[in-house]
C-alpha cells in the first residue's frame, strides 16, 4: 500500500512531496516522488506522561477520542488505580488497553501508596516492582514523587531505583521546586525526568543537570506558557505531556492542541513535533514509529501544518480514524473496585474550638501548588463552621478502605457560597473528597458517592446530581462525548453555587494530593507538604 502526500521529514527536517510504502505493520519504503496531494504525513503524536485515569474513562473508550486528534501513543503511569486496586488495577489497565490499536506504554508505579500519611488500597513494595519491571510492556518505573525518599537513602526507594537500573528502564521523576545540591543527589540516583517544574529558571536547572523536561498542559496544571521558551534553546531535551486532563478537555483536543499553539507561536514544526514524537521515543524506547524505513506504520495526516487538522491516524499500518469515524469497535467492559465506606453524619464534621486562628489551606485555579491561610475564626462558638461570606469552606475527605471517621480541615479558593460538591477522584488515594458551605451539604454529597461506590457529586442541602465512575470509582466505560457532558453538568452546578474557579472538580481532586506542597488534606488530617508531617488545624 502506498500514500501520497507531502512528508514531513523530522529527522532530516525537511519536508517534500513522496510518499510512503507500507507492508504489514511497517513503512517498507519512503520515497520522493512528484504528485498532486495536498495533505501531509508527519509522526503521530504521543503524549509523554498522562494518568488515563483522570480522563475518567478506561483505556479502550480514552483511545477512542483520543486517536480522533491524533494521538497514537501515550506513556502512563497507572498509579491512581494501582493506590484504589494494587497489581489487579494495573493488570485491568494493562488488558483493557490491549484491546484497542492505540499504543498504551505503562510504567511500574514506584510510589502505592504515595505517602504513609493516608489509607489507600494497596501497596507495591520491592518485589511487585521488580515483577512488573521484569516484564517487557513495563516500559518505566513511574514518577519518584517521594523525592525526600531518594534524598535521604530511604531503602525501599532505592531499592526500586536499583531494580529500574538493573533492568535498563528508565525512571520518572516528580520534584516541584527541587533545586541545587539536593537536585543533584536525586538526578544522580538515576531520575531523568520531571514535568513538576515551578518556574522557567528550575527547568533551566534540570535541563543543564541532564534531566528531560516534560513541559505540562493538563486540566489543573497548566505551564506551556511559562515554559514554550524552552523550545529555542534545547529542543532535544523537551517533550510536552498532558499528565491530567479531563473528559470535557479530551473532547475537545489532546496533544494536538499545544502543536497548534506552538505553530501559533512561532516555533520551527521539526523542533515542535521531535518533542511530541521522536524524544519520547527515544527516551522510553517505545514501538512507535516516527516515519522511517522500518518503524512501525504509525502516523498522521493532517490539512496542513498551520491548520493542523487532524485527517486520519494510522496505527501499526491500519487506518484507525478517517476524519469521520474511528475505526475500531470498544471492547466490553467488566468493572473492577475496591470501596468500603459507610454513610458519614453531620456530627462527625464538628469541629472543636481549639484556640482564635486556623490553617487554612489556600487554592489557586489551574495549580497543584496550594498555599497555608491564616484566618481569624469570626465568632466565639464552641464549633468552627464555614464561613463563606469570607471563602473560608469546610473540606473534608473519607477514608474508603477501612471506613475510618472523616478528617475535617478549611479551604479558601473555591468561593462556593452554599450546598457543597465532592469526588472518589482524589489523588493519589482516591478516598472520597468534598468541600461545602454547610455540614449537611457535605454530608449529603459524601453519602450520594457512597451511594454508586465512586463518582462526582454535587449537593444543595437535599437537592442532589452525581456522575457514577464504576471503574475503581475514578473511571467510567462510557464515550468520551457521554461523560464529557455529565461532567460539564456538574461543574456547571458547582459554578452557579459561586465557584469561579475554571476545572472545580479537578482542583478539589488535587487538595489531597500531600506530595505537592504547601498545605493539604488526608483522610488522616491536615498535612504540611513542606515538613512532610500531619499538622496540627489550630495555630
Amino acid at each position: 500500500m502506498k500514500i501520497f502526500g507531502k512528508i514531513i521529514d523530522i529527522i532530516n527536517r525537511e519536508i517534500y512531496r513522496g510518499y510512503i510504502e507500507i507492508e504489514k505493520e511497517r513503512i517498507k519504503d519512503i520515497r520522493r516522488k512528484e504528485n498532486k496531494e495536498e495533505r501531509y504525513i508527519l509522526p503521530g503524536l504521543i503524549d509523554s506522561h498522562i494518568h488515563i485515569e483522570s480522563s475518567m474513562m478506561v483505556p479502550s473508550a480514552f483511545a477512542e477520542i483520543a486517536v480522533r486528534h491524533g494521538t497514537v501513543a501515550v506513556v502512563s503511569d497507572p498509579h491512581e488505580i494501582a493506590n484504589v486496586m494494587g497489581m489487579q488495577g494495573i493488570e485491568f489497565m494493562i488488558r483493557n488497553g490491549n484491546s484497542v490499536p492505540l499504543k498504551f506504554y505503562f510504567g511500574a508505579p514506584s510510589c502505592v501508596p504515595a505517602t504513609p500519611f493516608e489509607n489507600n488500597g494497596a501497596k507495591l513494595g520491592v518485589e511487585e516492582i521488580r515483577r512488573l519491571l521484569e516484564r517487557n510492556d513495563i516500559k518505566y518505573l513511574s514518577e519518584m514523587m517521594n523525592y525526600p525518599g531518594v534524598i535521604n537513602n530511604v531503602e525501599e526507594v532505592v531499592k526500586k531505583l536499583e531494580i529500574a537500573k538493573q533492568l535498563g528502564k528508565p525512571v520518572d521523576g516528580h520534584a516541584p521546586g527541587l533545586r541545587g545540591k539536593e537536585l543533584k543527589k536525586y538526578i544522580e540516583a538515576g531520575i531523568s525526568t520531571d514535568h513538576e517544574c515551578v518556574d522557567i529558571n528550575e527547568a533551566r536547572e534540570k535541563l543543564k543537570m541532564g534531566m528531560k523536561v516534560q513541559i505540562r498542559e493538563g486540566s489543573a496544571a497548566r505551564s506551556i506558557d511559562r515554559f514554550h521558551y524552552l523550545i529555542n534553546e534545547n529542543p532535544e531535551n523537551l517533550m510536552l505531556c498532558s499528565d491530567d486532563l479531563h473528559p470535557e478537555m479530551l473532547y475537545r483536543g489532546h496533544i494536538n492542541i499545544l502543536v497548534k499553539k506552538l505553530i501559533k507561536l512561532g516555533y520551527d514544526i521539526f523542533d515542535i513535533l521531535r518533542i511530541v514524537s521522536l524524544n519520547p521515543v527515544k527516551h522510553y524506547n517505545l514501538e512507535t514509529g516516527v516515519l522511517r524505513r522500518g518503524d512501525r506504520a504509525d502516523f498522521i495526516i493532517i490539512d496542513s501544518p498551520g491548520n493542523f487538522n487532524i485527517k486520519e491516524s494510522w496505527i501499526d499500518g491500519v487506518k484507525v480514524y478517517d476524519g469521520t469515524r474511528v475505526l475500531f469497535d470498544l471492547p466490553e467492559v467488566k468493572p473492577v473496585n475496591k470501596f468500603n465506606s459507610s454513610y458519614i453524619v453531620t456530627d462527625q464534621l464538628m469541629v472543636k474550638r481549639g484556640g482564635d486562628k486556623i490553617k487554612v489551606i489556600e487554592a489557586a485555579d489551574e495549580e497543584l501548588i496550594t498555599g497555608s491561610y491564616i484566618w481569624d475564626i469570626k465568632d466565639k462558638r464552641e464549633k468552627v463552621i464555614a464561613y463563606p461570606v469570607e471563602d473560608i469552606l469546610k473540606i473534608v475527605v473519607k477514608d474508603r478502605y477501612g471506613d475510618s471517621p472523616p478528617a475535617t480541615a478549611f479551604v479558601k479558593g473555591f468561593g462556593i457560597k452554599h450546598g457543597a460538591f465532592a469526588s472518589s477522584v482524589s489523588h493519589d488515594s482516591h478516598n472520597i473528597i468534598a468541600v461545602g458551605a454547610d455540614d449537611k451539604s457535605i454530608c449529603n454529597a459524601v453519602n450520594s458517592i457512597i451511594d454508586t461506590k465512586g463518582g462526582l457529586a454535587v449537593c444543595n442541602e437535599n437537592k442532589c446530581s452525581s456522575l457514577p465512575l464504576s471503574v475503581a470509582g475514578i473511571m467510567s466505560d462510557v464515550p468520551c462525548g457521554t461523560i464529557a457532558s455529565q461532567y460539564e453538568e456538574l461543574s456547571e452546578i458547582v459554578k452557579d453555587m459561586g465557584c469561579k474557579l475554571k476545572s472545580p472538580f479537578m482542583t478539589l481532586s488535587f487538595m489531597a494530593l500531600l506530595v505537592i506542597p504547601e498545605l493539604k488534606i488526608s483522610d488522616m488530617g491536615l498535612f504540611d507538604g513542606n515538613k512532610f508531617e500531619l499538622t496540627e488545624l489550630f495555630v
